[in-house]
């Protein structure tokens, strides 16, 4: 088995290179957790490369305008339609915000206006190795004063061939796991564990 390593996808508008600490907090959970092999070493691909379909699992993130060129938009639509997986976190946790309105005007582009929908809190992405009876945990930034003030009770995500390709949040899991791992000991429960679910169920 190859190890699982972990892609960050850098595009030309916005910015991309948000919670620059939050991939080797969710690594270290996977060699905690779980028997996964792993490259300890985050990648970044520029999504109009091709080095993208040799990813197993990309994320994107951002605050601002995300605005795919032709050859970015053909890229993310093959590596998606191939197997690929995409976690793309929203760092305003804001439904009105400039991210999350551009990306999921480009993610409408793609792959069409009703492809984006919310899954169900029972979806196995919540079961796939940690159990989430409640569906997505909430994070500390939902509510203190920034984006939209509101906790989003649910993810949404774009399913090819019934799995899940693209997962989207609004949530800002990546601000939230943005921190040294080596803090953990210091939380009364672990917040990272998801992440763990979600590159669990990217694998399988």
């Amino acid at each position: 088995m190859r190890p699982f390593f972990f892609t960050r996808i850098k595009y030309n508008s916005g910015n991309w290179d948000t919670d620059q600490r939050m991939p080797s907090n969710l690594i270290n959970s996977l060699v905690e957790y779980t028997t996964i092999p792993v490259d300890e070493t985050e990648k970044v691909v520029e999504l109009s490369s091709p080095e993208i379909f040799k990813s197993p699992f990309c994320y994107i993130s951002g605050h601002k305008l995300v605005d795919f060129s032709s050859q970015e938009r053909a890229n993310f639509k093959t590596y998606v339609e191939n197997g690929g997986f995409v976690f793309a976190d929203d760092c305003n946790h804001d439904i009105d915000g400039l991210f999350a309105k551009s990306f999921e005007a480009e993610m409408a582009e793609i792959f069409g206006p009703d492809a984006l929908q919310k899954i169900p809190n029972g979806h196995w992405i919540y079961n796939c190795f940690f159990e989430f009876e409640d569906g997505p945990p909430a994070t500390s930034f939902e509510l203190n004063g920034w984006g939209d003030d509101l906790v989003h009770d649910y993810l949404k995500a774009i399913i090819i061939k019934d799995r899940i390709a693209v997962l989207y949040s609004n949530k800002d899991y990546g601000c939230e796991w943005d921190y040294d791992f080596r803090n953990k000991r210091f939380l009364k429960i672990d917040n990272t564990k998801f992440g763990v679910n979600i590159v669990v169920y990217a694998l399988t």
